[in-house]
C-alpha cells in the first residue's frame, strides 16, 4: 500500500481549507496513493471560541466532511480525515476534535474523538486549554480498512502510551497520529515519542502534521511544527516531511508488522503487578 501524508497549513476558515485539501487528495491519488492522511484540525485552526461557534458545524450536513467523503469516493482511496472540529449537542457547547476513517466508497468506516486534551503551559507565553473548547472522547477505536487494521489517535494522545498498547492488542497494525504540534514541544519530543509508540507496539506509525504560521485573524496566533513522520514497526523513520507544505509518499509493507512482533513479542508478555510505596 502506498500512503500519502498531507502536510498543510490550515487557516481559520473551513470554506477556504476544503478546496485546498481536496486538490491535494486528488494529486496524491494521481501519484498512486491508496491511503491518504490529513492532519489534526484540517478544517479550522483557531483559538477563538467565538469564531469556532460561527464556522464549525455538526457532523450531520457538515459541508467539510461531505466534501472529503465525496473526494475519497471520486478517487477511490481510503482517507483518514485526521480530525475536524465539529459541533456537538453537549449542554456546555463544547466541540469534538473528531477523526474520521473514510472508505473508498465515501462511507464513514469509523470515527474517533480525541481523548486527551492539550491543557498545558509550554512557556509563560505559550499556553493551551483545549478542554475549554473541546470535550474529550471516551472510546478507543480500531478500524478494519482491508489492507490493515488501523488504530486511531490524535496529537496529544501520543504522550499516553497505554492507549497505543490497547490499540495494538486490539488488533491495530497501523497507528495514526494526525497532529498540530507546538514548535517547542515538537523539536524536543515529536520524533522520540512517535518512534517509541512504534517500537512498543510493533506497528507502523503514520503522523501527518500541520506546519508553519497559520492565517488567523481572531484570537492568538498559531504556529505548528510540521515534520510529518512515518515510523516502521522496528522503529526506523521512513519519512520526515520537514517544514514544507506538500504531499509525502511512502510504501507500507505490512509484513514488517509480523516480522517485528515475531522478534519481540512484548504485546503478549503483560504481567500483573502491584505498586509498593
Amino acid at each position: 500500500m502506498k500512503a500519502a501524508l498531507l502536510q498543510i497549513t490550515s487557516s481559520e476558515m473551513p470554506a477556504d481549507n476544503l478546496p485546498m485539501v481536496r486538490e491535494m487528495v486528488r494529486d496524491a491519488a494521481a501519484q498512486g496513493a491508496g491511503f491518504v492522511l490529513t492532519p489534526e484540525v484540517t478544517n479550522c485552526v483557531s483559538a477563538s471560541r467565538s469564531h469556532q461557534d460561527k464556522v464549525l458545524e455538526p457532523e450531520a450536513g457538515n459541508p467539510f466532511l461531505a466534501g472529503m467523503r465525496e473526494e475519497a469516493a471520486a478517487q477511490g482511496v481510503w482517507l483518514l480525515l485526521g480530525s475536524i472540529g465539529v459541533q456537538t449537542d453537549d449542554p456546555d457547547g463544547r466541540f469534538a476534535n473528531r477523526s474520521y476513517m473514510i472508505a473508498p466508497d465515501g462511507r464513514i468506516a469509523g470515527w474517533y474523538d480525541k481523548i486527551h486534551m492539550f491543557d498545558v503551559d509550554v512557556t509563560p507565553e505559550e499556553t493551551y486549554r483545549e478542554s475549554a473548547g473541546y470535550r474529550p472522547g471516551t472510546r478507543a477505536v480500531v478500524v478494519d480498512a482491508g489492507f490493515a487494521r488501523i488504530g486511531m489517535t490524535v496529537c496529544y494522545d501520543l504522550r499516553f502510551a497505554a492507549l497505543y498498547r490497547t490499540l495494538a492488542q486490539g488488533g491495530a497494525q497501523i497507528l495514526t497520529v494526525p497532529a498540530a504540534f507546538s514548535p517547542v514541544t515538537g523539536a524536543a519530543h515529536w520524533e522520540p515519542l512517535l518512534r517509541a509508540r512504534a517500537i512498543e507496539t510493533g506497528c507502523f506509525v503514520l503522523a501527518p502534521a500541520q506546519s508553519g504560521d497559520h492565517a488567523i485573524t481572531k484570537g492568538k496566533q498559531r504556529s505548528t511544527y510540521g515534520h510529518s513522520l512515518v515510523v516502521a514497526p522496528w522503529g526506523e523513520v521512513l519519512l520526515d516531511g520537514g517544514e514544507e507544505v506538500g504531499i509525502h509518499l511512502v510504501d507500507l509493507d505490512m509484513d514488517r508488522v509480523d516480522q517485528a512482533r515475531r522478534r519481540i513479542a512484548s504485546l503478549s508478555h503483560d504481567r500483573e503487578y502491584t505498586l509498593a510505596t
